[in-house]
C-alpha cells in the first residue's frame, strides 16, 4: 500500500505534462468554446450518464459576462455503426441528448457542432476508470490547523497506463497519473477548508486519457491563479481536441471527453 500526501501529488501532477498545448491570453474576435464532457457510471445499480455540451463564446480576459451560443446544430456519431444522437438546447447554451446516449468501450464517437456556417468536430473514446475502494477522515492538517483531511483509497489497473481526474465537489479537481503506483493499491490525503460536521461531499474518480490529463492540469493551474472554476470558460486560451474543419484558423476552445466515472458520498465527521 502506497501513501502520498496531497502536496507531493501536486508535484507529480504538474511535472508530468509533456504534450504541447497552446496558451494565449484571449484577444481579438471571440471564439466558440465547446465544453463537451460526459461521465459514464457503469458500476451503479442503474447505468447513469451525466454531462452535456455547453456552447459559449470566449470573453475578454477581465470580463465576467460569458455569452452563450444558441441555435447551433449538435450531434454525436457512433463510428461503429454510424448511428447519430441529436442534441437539443435544454437551457441557454446547454445541449443535451434527445435520445439515449450511453458510450461504450472500444467505440469511437465523433462530436459535430455547426455554428455560423462553420463545422467543428472532435473524436474520442470512452476512457476506463477504477472504483473508489474507501474514504476515511483523517486528523492531519496543512497550514492553519482548520483543514479537514479526507483519505481516498483506490486500486490502479496494472494492465494499462492510467490517468485520472479526481472531483472533490465544490469545483475542486485534481489530475493524477499512475506512473508511481502502477497496478497497486494507493491512497492519498486531500484537505478541505471551512467544512462542518454533517456536511456531505461527493468524491468522484474519472478515467481520462493523457491529452486530457495535460489539458485539465493546465486548466486547473490557471483557474487557481484566477480563483474560478477550471471547467467553466478558461482564463486563458487552451486549445483542446476540437477542430474547425471549415476554417481551421478560426479554431474553437474546449474539449470533447468521455470518462468512465465512479463516485462515493462521504459525510464530514466532528473532529
Amino acid at each position: 500500500m502506497k501513501n502520498l500526501q496531497y502536496l507531493l501529488l501536486l508535484v507529480i501532477m504538474f511535472t508530468s505534462c509533456e504534450d504541447v498545448i497552446d496558451v494565449d491570453l484571449p484577444t481579438g474576435e471571440p471564439r466558440l468554446v465547446i465544453d463537451a464532457s460526459f461521465e459514464v457510471y457503469l458500476n451503479e445499480p442503474q447505468i447513469d450518464v451525466e454531462g452535456g455540451i455547453r456552447l459559449t463564446l470566449s470573453a475578454p480576459f477581465f470580463d465576467d459576462d460569458v455569452p452563450t451560443v444558441s441555435d447551433a446544430t449538435v450531434f454525436v456519431t457512433n463510428n461503429s455503426d454510424d448511428s447519430i444522437i441529436n442534441f437539443f438546447e435544454a437551457t441557454e447554451g446547454l445541449y443535451l441528448p434527445a435520445g439515449v446516449f450511453v458510450p461504450e468501450f472500444g467505440t469511437s464517437y465523433t462530436l459535430t457542432v455547426v455554428h455560423d456556417n462553420e463545422t467543428y468536430i472532435a473524436t474520442t473514446e470512452l476512457v476506463p476508470g477504477v472504483p473508489i475502494d474507501n474514504i476515511v477522515q483523517g486528523d492531519a492538517t496543512l497550514f492553519d490547523g482548520d483543514e479537514t483531511e479526507v483519505i481516498i483509497f483506490f486500486t490502479d489497473d496494472g494492465s494499462r497506463d492510467d490517468f485520472y481526474l479526481f472531483d472533490f465537489d465544490f469545483s475542486l479537481f485534481l489530475p493524477s497519473e499512475d506512473r508511481f503506483y502502477q497496478g497497486e493499491s494507493f491512497n492519498f490525503s486531500y484537505f478541505y477548508e471551512d467544512m462542518v460536521a454533517g456536511q456531505d461531499v461527493t468524491i468522484k474518480i474519472l478515467g481520462i486519457d493523457e491529452r486530457y490529463f495535460n489539458y485539465s492540469s493546465l486548466l486547473i493551474e490557471q483557474s487557481e491563479q484566477d480563483g474560478g472554476n477550471p471547467f467553466q470558460t478558461p482564463p486563458a486560451v487552451l486549445r483542446g481536441n476540437i477542430l474547425n474543419t471549415t476554417n481551421p484558423d478560426n479554431y474553437p476552445l474546449g474539449y470533447f471527453n468521455l470518462s468512465e466515472a465512479n463516485r462515493s458520498q462521504f459525510t464530514i465527521e466532528a473532529k
